[in-house]
């Protein structure tokens, strides 16, 4: 029998999520063929099979955690199972003869063992809760759960257990066990109006995450507005010429990525990191960008973005959007990063505070562009301008207040003059 394990995933990943099977009991797989879908706290990793043959059993339910190294299935030869299934076949007779006096009575309990074995089978339980079933000599298909969701779990067995044990103490044992079933089931009964969603894998790291950074880092935020005139001035001459040319529409993004880098050259320990009590200063510029997917918000990272030109960075955040969607991006499509960029703006959000991407130390929150009067010159002309409010979340820990606020004016100054963030690059 081979044992199919959880392969290793990456240096920070050691468990994930069974998502799926994408086969069952009883089939034939070859070499190298996807078994099952693993959601681990970053990406959804596809576990194959190393060895050919015939999958004998299944050790783990969709939902459960794992751990590298753990057994999830076993395979077993294809000449192996042919083998044990001419078995039956040949001492079926043998068992039809023997018993001539009462033939329907020994016909009876194999159909029903079957039809129990079957059933069990069919039952979902954590891998804990069948465990300690058999400690218990239970049946999972007499539990009673309160999981809607449909899963057996330890507590019910244990609670069917003491419900079973309990009758044996008193002497009416008929009324005693007849509260113990209501009991049992009444956590189940559920308001109609409430659906109860066990969280994803992602979406619980997301949520560990966001919480961990707000207790372990000094987090503070600070704003400005970006009068976005020039910059959409640029797009709307240069974005035909652009496309034809490059083949990716010119957007915001990179006029904000190369922003980000020129003020991070200026600010350096808004592209640093703190390890105990050192800062280590990244002389690189790998740029986070946030995505939002149906699964939760991932942050691809574009690789050495300050060596990219304005098409190169629009190329890449495209490519890296899409395998989000698509949930095909990898590992190292996420590891790393020096520094964040946020765009809310895109669902319509006028000013919000955004979360650090720890161990980063600081993410600019980029918003929805509103046209608003503003006063433009000393005159104290009024006009209407296409008007950003950005946002950047810093760590006080390392980043003193001057400079963040300073940071996020360098920002503003090289949006707003776009031949001096052309230099800039």
């Amino acid at each position: 029998m081979i044992e199919i394990k959880v392969p290793e995933l990456a240096e920070s990943i050691t468990e994930g999520t069974i998502a799926e099977w994408t086969v069952k009991t009883g089939d034939a797989i070859e070499k190298g063929e996807t078994i099952a879908e693993l959601e681990t706290d970053k990406v959804n990793v596809e576990i194959k099979s190393d060895f050919s043959g015939v999958i004998k059993e299944l050790l783990a339910e969709p939902g459960d955690n794992v751990v590298v190294g753990q057994v999830i299935a076993k395979l077993g030869e294809e000449g192996a199972s042919a083998a044990s299934d001419a078995t039956p076949k040949e001492e079926a007779p043998k068992a039809e003869e023997a018993p001539k006096l009462e033939p329907a009575k020994e016909a009876a309990p194999a159909p029903v063992a079957e039809e129990k074995k079957a059933s069990k089978s069919r039952t979902v339980a954590s891998p804990a809760a069948r465990k300690k079933a058999r400690e218990l000599g239970i049946d999972l298909d007499e539990v009673s759960y309160r999981d809607p969701m449909g899963r057996v779990r330890v507590e019910d067995v244990e609670a069917h257990n003491q419900a079973k044990n309990a009758p044996k103490t008193e002497a009416p044992s008929k009324q005693a066990a007849a509260p113990s079933k209501p009991a049992a089931a009444a956590p189940v009964q559920e308001d109609a109006r409430v659906e109860r969603i066990k969280m994803s894998r992602r979406r619980q790291t997301i949520a560990k995450r966001l919480v961990e950074a707000q207790h372990t880092a000094a987090m503070l935020t600070t704003f400005n507005e970006v009068d976005m005139t020039a910059v959409m001035d640029v797009r709307n001459r240069r974005k035909d010429a652009f496309f034809k040319k490059n083949g990716v529409k010119l957007g915001f993004m990179s006029f904000f990525t190369k922003a980000v880098i020129g003020a991070l050259k200026s600010f350096p320990l808004l592209n640093a990191e703190i390890q105990g009590d050192e800062i280590l200063l990244k002389k690189f510029y790998d740029i986070g960008v946030a995505v939002s997917t149906e699964e939760g918000l991932v942050v691809p990272v574009v690789r050495d973005a300050d060596k990219l030109s304005f098409a190169g960075i629009e190329k890449e955040i495209g490519d890296l959007g899409k395998k989000a969607r698509d949930n095909s991006l990898g590992l190292k499509d996420l590891q790393g990063g020096t520094f964040t960029i946020t765009n809310g703006g895109i669902f319509g959000s006028l000013y919000s505070t955004p979360i650090l991407n720890t161990p980063q130390v600081g993410i600019l929150g980029m918003h929805t562009i509103q046209r608003r009067p503003v006063v433009v010159d000393d005159n104290d002309t009024v006009e209407v301008r296409p008007m950003m409010y950005i946002a950047l979340s810093y760590d006080h820990r390392i980043v003193d207040g001057k400079d963040a606020v300073q940071f996020l004016v360098r920002v503003k100054q090289l949006l707003e003059d776009p031949e001096d963030l052309l230099l800039e690059g």
